[in-house]
Parts: structure tokens; sequence; C-alpha cells
């Protein structure tokens, strides 16, 4: 992997708002950070498309150019004393091969989402936040060291626990969809698909808190025993059992409702297993995701007849599309975690080959951990303290 060039490098701070900025001098901000930069749209990331980047850190007082409206911005970090974590994403892949918006051209950083602490903020900023809390947020640009994000964006959290950042995309897309879209009922049968991942694990455990009954596909028994543990009541490791098997044999009925995640054959496994008036809910479509096109074949042409014969409805979910229901969804979230109501599983790659996910050069392996289906919950990468840094 290359480094940018320093000439080139976008500021982290645009000091035309320094009049806006407040406590720089209580803030340890080095003079150059590490971030990821796809600089060539691929969905390998086996391959340096997304790059390692220097960017500079402009001291206070130092003159850039910037045409941007004002606005309120944190920098985020995490200092000596406090962890920073960022989450790993199927939809990375999708992102840094710009399948998200077309619109956008390398380079760009990539990421989605961190936690971290506040080093400096904007006057408006200042009224709800202040330097030195610990938030999280969502917005692109994650995979760095230290990332500016809108003030409106974070959520401040107790502490920088990843438990909390599992809460930010993952969480909130299986609060959202479900709410939105399953009409969850009790006694209803929802099957979960990839439940053992970063999003299933929240929809078995929220379908579960509708008095549901849960079935949840995965890889391995060791998952199986983990659905099991927070409430999916059928396990199914595809491995051992044959998915569609199971579903005709135990549930001849079908199924109310299907979050589907996976695509290609297991896509068309759950609208065969669909119950009358039942609802398939596709939040992805991963197992094609490192495809060229993106896509896993599908047994599309008679998708039209099958629904029709079982009323049943297919619908997407985005969740930039919902985010008028964001800060409701994640503040109901933290509640239920804090409260001990909700697990937030997640997996630092301690079982990986290598260990741990450490430094954003761990990013890489992180998200073929993921697409080899070895993760149990939401994966995360930890960027400890640079001591090299200056400070």
């Amino acid at each position: 992997m290359r480094r940018l060039a320093h000439a080139g490098a976008r500021a982290i701070v645009d000091m035309s708002y320094a009049r806006h900025f407040l406590d720089f001098q209580g803030s340890a901000i080095p003079r150059a950070m590490q971030k990821l930069v796809v600089t060539r749209l691929s969905p390998n990331s086996a391959r340096p498309s997304p790059c390692a980047g220097t960017a500079r850190c402009h001291s206070p007082g130092t003159e850039t150019s910037s045409s941007e409206p004002e606005t309120a911005f944190f920098l985020m970090y995490r200092d000596i004393f406090v962890t920073r974590f960022v989450g790993v994403n199927a939809s990375d892949i999708n992102y840094s091969a710009g399948r998200y918006d077309p619109s956008v051209k390398p380079p760009f950083d990539a990421g989605f989402e961190g936690i971290g602490e506040v080093v400096a903020l904007g006057l408006s900023a200042s009224a709800t936040h202040t330097v030195g809390q610990t938030v999280a947020y969502m917005a692109p640009g994650s995979f760095a060291d230290y990332t500016v994000v809108p003030a409106s964006v974070a959520t401040a959290v107790p502490s920088a626990k990843p438990e909390y950042l599992t809460l930010l995309v993952s969480g909130t897309t299986a609060y959202i969809s479900l709410k939105e879209l399953g009409e969850l009922s009790e006694g209803g049968r929802v099957l979960v698909t990839a439940a053992a991942g970063g999003t299933g694990q929240f929809a078995v455990q929220l379908a579960k808190k509708a008095k549901c009954h849960v079935i949840g596909t995965c890889s391995s028994d060791e998952k199986a025993a983990f659905l099991k543990s927070v409430g999916c009541d059928r396990p199914i490791n595809y491995h051992a059992e044959h998915v569609g098997a199971v579903l005709r044999q135990e549930y001849p009925e079908g199924v109310d409702v299907v979050y589907e995640s996976v695509g290609g054959a297991m896509f068309d496994l759950a609208v065969d297993a669909l119950a009358t008036k039942g609802r398939l809910i596709v939040i992805g479509f991963v197992s094609g995701y490192q495809t060229p096109t993106g896509l896993s074949p599908v047994k599309a042409g008679a998708l039209p007849a099958k629904l029709l014969k079982k009323s049943a409805s297919a619908r997407g979910f985005l969740l930039n599309h919902y985010l008028s229901e964001y800060r409701a969804a994640m503040d109901h979230l933290l509640k239920m975690y804090t409260s001990g109501e909700l697990v937030c599983e997640v997996d630092l790659g301690d079982l990986s080959a290598e260990g741990r996910f450490t430094g954003l050069e761990s990013v890489f392996r992180a998200v073929d951990y993921m697409y080899m289906r070895k993760n149990t919950g939401k994966i995360v990468v930890e960027l400890p303290h640079a001591v090299n840094s200056k400070l």
C-alpha cells in the first residue's frame, strides 16, 4: 500500500473555521494522521484499492483555503487513556466499489462508523458536547486516526466500549427495518439469515422481544450456540443441515417474516419459505458483494408468481432512507443495552489466524475474515494510541 503525498493531503481541520473552534490548547492533535483512502474502485479487499494515506493536521493559525459553508464539526480522537474503535461492515465492499453513489469518484475516504473522544468542536456544537466527551458517530471516512464529522451525527455514549459501536449501523438497521417493515406480532415465525452476524444478532433479539418464534441460519455449531444464548428458538447450521429441508419439515405453513442479507441461493430458499401474506425484508446480499456485478444469481423470473400465489411481499431496506427514524432508534437501543435487555456481541478477531484486529492495516484482514464467515457478532477494529505521535 502506498502513502498519499503530503502536498495533496486533505487537512483534518480546515482552519478557515478557526474562530469557531474551542479548546485547541487542551487537545492533543499531532501533525499527521493515518487514514484509509479508496484510490481505485474495486470490490476486492485483498488488493490495495483502499490505500493507507497520511494527512496533515494543521495547527491553529495555519492558513488553508475552503469555500464550504460554516458548520459545527467534531474532531474525534482517542487519547492515551482511551482506546478508539471502528466498525467493519459488509457494505464497505460496496462503498469501495462505487456502488452506493456513482457520483463519488476516487480518491475518497473509507469506513462508516467509529467511537472516540472529542478533541475540538465548533462553537454551536459546544452547547451539547464538550472536549473529552466520548461519542459514537456514523459518517463516511471513519477508517482514520482522526475524523471530522458534523455534530448532528455524533451520539454521546458513557465510554469508548466497542459494544456501543455495534448499534450505530447494525443495531439501527435491524431495529428500524423490523419496526417499519416487519409488522411483527406475538407468535409470528421469523427467519433471520446470517443470524450470528453484526446485524443478524439484533434482528434475532428484537424479534424475540416481540414474542416471535425465531429461526436463524449460521455456519457453525459455535454460532448456533451463540444464537441459542440470545434467544433464537431454532438455529440452523447450514453446514450440518439443509436449510430448505428444515423449513419444509418443521415449518410446513411457512414463516411470516424473513430477514434476509445473504442473497443467491439463500434468497431463493427464503422466498419459498414465505407463508401466506409473508414479508421478505432484504437488507443486503452479501454473497455477491465481491463479484464484479455485486450480485449473486437468483430465480428472479419466478418471483412475481411466487409472491402473488401467497399474497406475499418483498421489500428492500437501506438505512440512509430512514435517517428521520435514526436518532430515536439509537436512543432506544442504548437504553436497552445499558439496562441489560440487549446483547451486543463484538468480534475483535482474537480467534483469527493473525490475532486481534489492531490498527488500520488490519481492516483488510477484518473484511476478509467477515467474508470467510468467521465472525460472531459485529467485527470491530481497535485503533490504539500512536505513542510516537507529536502530542
